[in-house]
């Protein structure tokens, strides 16, 4: 109980100091969006790129949203989602598109100093969540009920539009401060009871399954508990320190660019509406994928050599 407490107290300073930071990046590009929408703009925009994303079941305007959650993470994506009026099956595409690509930049380079290929990673990322999104596309029933929105009716005069805007970010605020602090107690408890590296051991089996090494495990337990951006402090020890190869790291990277902040991102976006066994099956499926093809297109060069 005593860790339960501290682990409660202790996530309060590191929520106040993520949620702040992510609003500050999420509150511009919801303003942004909120802006563009009501001038007319992502109506323009749209007529442009709706022969490439009627093929993704999504309207030319998202692609906004994409490239935001592409260039500034998971809840710049969110925040951009919720300033357009989508369906809950446009919003499910999108959301998995941003969940295999968001944090572009970031994520990339710290791929680049654990062994991979900055270029590669996100070539394969952008590549992967616009394949994902066609086969979604594809499978997905229709869901014509509305996903969150946020913003205000289309014959809403400017002022209405910023009213209403300011109360969106209210409400917005309240959930990130919400989900924010549930994961960093989650965090605490993991770091004060040391379960990092029992679950790992655990895991350890699995690693076969993916097509990775068995010593990979810790690094790859690192990346779905806590995401390549908050844990790449560790994944970057880890490779310093030679407690995992060059190689190995390259091939745990493969994996994690499908498949990462599994807990986080999962839990972010359920709390939206979106299926979370969708979430989880789809990137798993994706980074197996990924993994055992670039096994196999290995086998098949030593092979032939």
């Amino acid at each position: 109980m005593n860790k339960l407490m501290q682990s409660c107290h202790n996530a309060l300073p590191s929520t106040w100091k993520s949620a702040s930071w992510l609003l500050k990046l999420m509150i511009p590009i919801s303003l942004i969006v909120t802006l563009l929408q009501h001038t007319g703009v992502l109506a323009w925009l749209a007529i442009y790129l709706h022969p490439v994303f009627v093929h993704l079941g999504l309207p030319g305007a998202s692609a906004v949203t994409f490239i935001s959650g592409a260039a500034a993470g998971t809840y710049a994506g969110i925040a951009a989602m919720m300033s357009m009026p989508l369906t809950m099956r446009q919003a499910t595409i999108l959301a998995m598109m941003i969940a295999l690509c968001h944090a572009l930049p970031m994520e990339c380079a710290v791929n680049r100093k654990t062994g991979s290929s900055f270029w590669e990673m996100a070539a394969l990322r952008i590549a992967m969540a616009f394949a994902c999104a066609f086969l979604l596309n594809l499978v997905l029933p229709e869901a014509p009920a509305p996903y969150i929105y946020l913003g205000a009716a289309p014959d809403s005069s400017l002022p209405q539009v910023l009213g209403t805007w300011v109360l969106s970010q209210l409400k917005m605020t309240a959930m990130v401060f919400l989900i924010i602090y549930v994961l960093m107690v989650i965090q605490r408890l993991i770091e004060a009871y040391s379960l990092l590296r029992p679950l790992s051991e655990f895991f350890a089996p699995m690693m076969r399954v993916f097509g990775l090494p068995r010593k990979s495990a810790y690094m790859w337990l690192v990346g779905n508990v806590l995401g390549i951006s908050y844990g790449s402090a560790v994944m970057l020890e880890l490779a310093e320190k030679g407690l995992i190869t060059r190689d190995d790291a390259n091939d745990v990277n493969y994996h994690l660019i499908m498949n990462h902040s599994l807990l986080e991102d999962t839990i972010v976006f359920a709390a939206t509406g979106i299926s979370a066994m969708l979430l989880i099956a789809t990137r798993i499926g994706c980074a197996l994928a990924l993994v055992w093809a670039r096994r196999g297109i290995i086998s098949l060069r030593i092979a032939h050599h």
